[in-house]
């Protein structure tokens, strides 16, 4: 019921809509529709209530992450149709997991903050409150498991084009990184539930600092926000901007196996093609040119014999010649 009270409040404009007009619409009480806005205050609506003239929002809520939020306006046909919302879990890829038999296909579970969030190769994330996007994606793709890693090179480019949109200029850092001015604001993380020759499902996880400005000793040299670099943008456009262009980059690949624009986005906007990087693998480094990411979405490179050689997503770790990136 308070979905459809947002999506009133939202479709009025910022202007005043009476309590007895959401009754007569909503089929419910005026006492009801007090209690539903009280509610929605707390959760962090700015909702202006005069006597005798109803309730309106004092302005567009876009920085809640609430599902009628993001639903309101979301372009899109069915990744983030269902949205599970949290102020608070452990983590939204071991949520997503547990109910992804279940789920319907492009099930988005979101929450405000995650207690155990973590990153590729187990390695924790911080995910404070109310300051980045921590969010995972339920997918049911007809492909083989082998083809299921490409996902995350389309979950990359979608993020990097999606911020783009709303003038934030970031870059890949092959695999599963999102970089802004040579630090890292997002992660991704893919898992796999698959048969022999069959995928149950996928689950997507994304994670961005938005608006985070302390970091810990740890990771100061390595991370950043978008905030911390300048820009000023909703989280809710944010997520939005994704959905939108993870779906289109997604379909072209499960349904018409084109995985052209997907590829064009990661190697126009890598932060490593060109450059001398360092491969982590065992505990082995080894320094090598980055030349390309091939048509399966593996990086190719060249060692300092001039072998060439290709990389499989999830085999390494990569490094920077000077650092992170």
């Amino acid at each position: 019921m308070r979905e459809k009270i947002v999506n009133l409040l939202l479709n009025s404009d910022l202007e005043f809509i009476s309590g007895e007009e959401i009754s007569k619409q909503l089929g419910i009480s005026r006492t009801a529709v007090w209690k539903h806005i009280n509610v929605l205050k707390e959760q962090g609506y700015e909702i202006e209530s005069v006597n005798k003239k109803g309730y309106r929002l004092k302005e567009s809520p876009d920085d809640i992450l609430s599902k009628e939020n993001i639903l309101h306006d979301l372009n899109t046909i069915f990744i983030g149709k269902e949205i599970i919302h949290f102020d608070s879990i452990d983590s939204t890829n071991n949520y997503a997991k547990n109910i992804a038999n279940e789920a319907i296909d492009g099930t988005v579970v979101i929450s405000e903050e995650q207690l155990s969030g973590r990153g590729r190769l187990g390695k924790q994330w911080h995910s404070k409150k109310h300051e980045g996007i921590w969010m995972s994606i339920i997918l049911k793709p007809n492909i083989i498991p082998m083809d299921a890693s490409f996902i995350t090179l389309i979950a990359g480019a979608s993020i990097v084009k999606a911020l783009s949109n709303l003038g934030v200029d970031a870059s890949i850092k092959w695999p599963n990184d999102i970089i802004l001015n040579g630090k890292k604001i997002c992660g991704i993380l893919t898992e796999l539930s698959a048969e022999i020759e069959r995928v149950n499902y996928i689950v997507l996880g994304i994670g961005i600092n938005v608006k985070t400005i302390g970091f810990s000793e740890e990771i100061l040299n390595v991370a950043t926000s978008i905030k911390k670099e300048g820009y000023d943008v909703s989280r809710v456009d944010i997520v939005r901007n994704i959905l939108s262009e993870f779906e289109m980059n997604y379909n072209e690949y499960v349904n018409d196996n084109n995985k052209k624009s997907t590829l064009d986005v990661c190697k126009k906007n890598s932060a490593i093609i060109g450059k001398e990087i360092y491969t982590i693998k065992n505990n082995i480094k080894e320094k090598v040119k980055c030349i390309d990411i091939n048509e399966n979405g593996n990086l190719v490179v060249e060692d300092k014999d001039g072998n060439i050689k290709e990389i499989i997503s999830g085999e390494v770790s990569i490094r920077g010649e000077q650092g992170y990136v």
